[in-house]
């Protein structure tokens, strides 16, 4: 693994980490959490160790997967074993490759609980503890589990805290686990905040499907991940979008372990070039190569916001965020970015800016109704590749099919 010149994120926690003190990392996305974590990790380890003497607990099976994969690179050569559980895979395979003896542990907390619960995993020598993506692991869904987890290791045991983002709960639940930790809060200017730019169109609802398929239509380069809000909606969307045409793949919660591990192996080759994805894909996916991200429906709130246009523009590579905002929306849309403590761009379908207040308290008159507009102009792109002749970045659609006209 070449590593060229720390981040931020690096240069502020690999010492304390190196010097034995808790910590609570927050930094963008993208900006090199697992390398920091990872690091000092590879430093406690002791080759030839039976019992793990590292554990990382993350909320998602993609995450586990790519958080191994980076800290499996770390320790090659060194003689340590790594071995990696989550559920959605037969437990018997990761119960025997823990019975081999690992000195690092990564996985999800249901599926950590229930080997401990089985008496396949022990955490009694665990000396570096490391909970990923904090924000959500510690959130009522997880923290029986992780206190669970906690509890079977020494208390003696050095703890770290890594997340995009870090509201204050996290820093109330973290006094109960962690021990005098350093707290690093980079400043925007530090954090090797994304190079994104962001754009809002303003759309009526029966409007979207065909503004996302003009956005599909147009060159690309790179990957394209479209978030929808749920399950049904991205089954039923993927199969419209098929029978128009487009390649793409889909990952949900339903997907068993092999459909999702197909769908980002496809996804990361460019195979295919769209992924529709639920909020499954808001965390922890790490594809360098995602030109786009199209948020087709909002989320629930600004932290998941920044979480899933975060996976664009990582690494100091620009990117491009796109938000569909229809009438329904526009209460959703002031608390998102009260939240993020700014107002994003708006346009209409012509290209034409919005003027938008500063970010309100609530108010119902904080954004206006746009009239419905009745045609589409390639909106203005930003960064947009130049072409010579006739090479031209392909869309990201099949062979062309035919497709219903749009409405004027």
């Amino acid at each position: 693994m070449k590593i060229d010149t720390p981040t931020p994120i690096q240069l502020a926690s690999i010492p304390p980490l190196l010097e034995r003190r808790d910590v609570i990392g927050q930094a963008a996305t993208g900006s090199g959490k697992t390398l920091a974590f990872g690091l000092p990790l590879v430093q406690c380890t002791k080759p030839g160790q039976r019992t793990p003497s590292a554990l990382v607990v993350v909320p998602t099976r993609e995450l586990a997967q790519q958080v191994g994969a980076v800290l499996s690179q770390l320790i090659a050569g060194t003689g340590g074993r790594l071995v990696v559980v989550y559920g959605g895979r037969a437990i018997g395979p990761q119960i025997a490759a823990l019975r081999k003896g690992v000195q690092i542990v990564v996985g999800t907390p249901g599926r950590l609980v229930d080997l401990l619960q089985r008496g396949a995993l022990r955490l009694d020598h665990v000396r570096y503890l490391v909970l990923d993506e904090a924000d959500e692991m510690l959130d009522h869904g997880f923290a029986r589990d992780v206190e669970r987890l906690l509890g079977a290791t020494p208390n003696e045991r050095q703890t770290a805290l890594f997340s995009a983002t870090t509201p204050e709960w996290v820093h109330d639940v973290s006094a109960k686990y962690l021990h005098d930790p350093v707290v690093i809060e980079l400043g925007v200017d530090e954090a090797l905040v994304p190079d994104i730019d962001h754009v809002v169109y303003e759309v009526q609802s029966d409007d979207k499907y065909d503004v996302l398929r003009r956005l599909l239509d147009e060159p690309a380069t790179g990957g394209t991940l479209i978030f929808a809000r749920t399950k049904h909606g991205v089954r039923r969307m993927g199969q419209r979008l098929e029978r128009s045409g487009y390649r793409l793949g889909v990952l949900h919660g339903n997907l068993s372990q092999p459909q999702r591990d197909r769908v980002l192996r496809d996804f990361r080759s460019g195979k295919m070039p769209v992924l529709l994805a639920t909020n499954v894909a808001a965390r922890g996916l790490d594809v360098l190569h995602i030109e786009r991200v199209i948020n087709y429906d909002l989320p629930e709130t600004h932290d998941l916001f920044t979480h899933r246009v975060g996976r664009t523009g990582r690494m100091g590579r620009a990117g491009r965020a796109i938000t569909l905002l229809g009438p329904a929306d526009l209460t959703k849309w002031n608390k998102i970015e009260r939240g993020l403590g700014r107002t994003l761009p708006r346009m209409t379908l012509d290209g034409e800016p919005i003027a938008t207040p500063a970010p309100s308290n609530g108010s119902k008159n904080g954004a206006k109704r746009r009239r419905r507009t009745s045609g589409w102009r390639s909106p203005q792109r930003p960064r947009q590749p130049q072409h010579t002749g006739s090479a031209r970045a392909p869309s990201q659609r099949g062979p062309r099919r035919a497709r219903p006209r749009l409405r004027a």
